[in-house]
C-alpha cells in the first residue's frame, strides 16, 4: 500500500511537472530530462510511468479534461436554467485556466499542431456551450430571434479567445473581463425578465478579479 500510494505521487508530480514545463516552453522544446529534474525524480523513475514524452501530454491532456467535465457538471443545476448554467461554466473555467497550470496547458498542448493531434479540449468545450444553448431554445430562455445555431460560434469564439489571450496575460481570465463580456452579450442574447446574472456563480456582486 505504501509503495503504491508512493508510486501515485511520484505519476502526480509528473504530470505537474510536465504541465508546468508544457506551458513554460511548449511541447516540442521539452525534455524529459528537464520534466523529470522538476518532478525531482530520475528519467528512469519517469519512463517506469511513461513510456515518453507523447504519453506524459496525453496525462496532462486527460488530466485537464477531467477537471473541465467537473466544471461543466457542477454547475448544471444553476436557478436560471442552462442559459445561467453556460455563464457560471464560463467563470469556472477561466478560473481553472487561471489557477490550475494542469488545465492551463491541457489546452496549449490540444493547440500544439507539431503534436498531429485535435484539441480534445476545446471540442468537448465547443460541444457543451452548443447544448447549453439548445436547453436554453427549450426553456424559452433566449432573446427573440436568436438561436443555438446563431449564438454558438460566436460564444465559442469568444471563450477559446479568452482562453488564448490568457496564456500571455492573465488578465484576460479575471472575473472583471470575464463579467464585462457578459455585460455585453446577455441583453443581446437572454429573453428579457428571466434572471440571468452575468455574475460569478449567479451573483452579480462578485466582481474580484481571478488569481493569476
Amino acid at each position: 500500500m505504501v509503495q503504491q500510494e508512493r508510486a501515485l505521487r511520484t505519476r502526480r508530480s509528473l504530470i505537474r511537472a510536465a504541465a508546468e514545463v508544457f506551458a513554460e516552453e511548449g511541447f516540442v522544446p521539452a525534455s524529459i530530462t528537464t520534466i523529470s529534474r522538476r518532478a525531482g525524480v530520475s528519467n528512469g523513475a519517469l519512463h517506469f510511468h511513461f513510456e515518453n514524452k507523447r504519453a506524459l501530454a496525453r496525462a496532462v491532456e486527460d488530466e485537464a479534461a477531467q477537471t473541465l467535465r467537473r466544471i461543466t457538471k457542477g454547475v448544471l443545476d444553476a436557478e436560471g436554467g442552462a442559459l445561467q448554467a453556460l455563464v457560471d461554466g464560463t467563470y469556472g473555467l477561466m478560473s481553472g485556466l487561471a489557477d490550475d497550470i494542469v488545465v492551463r496547458a491541457g489546452f496549449g498542448l490540444g493547440g500544439e499542431t507539431s503534436r498531429g493531434a485535435d484539441s480534445e479540449l476545446r471540442r468537448y468545450w465547443q460541444q457543451w456551450v452548443e447544448d447549453m444553448l439548445r436547453r436554453a431554445e427549450k426553456e424559452g430562455r433566449l432573446a427573440q430571434g436568436v438561436s443555438c445555431e446563431s449564438a454558438a460560434p460566436a460564444l465559442v469564439a469568444a471563450t477559446v479567445g479568452f482562453e488564448v489571450l490568457g496564456g500571455k496575460d492573465p488578465q484576460w481570465l479575471s472575473e472583471q473581463r470575464i463579467r464585462s463580456f457578459w455585460d455585453l452579450l446577455l441583453p443581446r442574447l437572454a429573453e428579457p425578465d428571466t434572471g440571468i446574472s452575468p455574475g460569478s456563480g449567479g451573483s452579480p456582486e462578485s466582481d474580484a478579479p481571478a488569481r493569476g
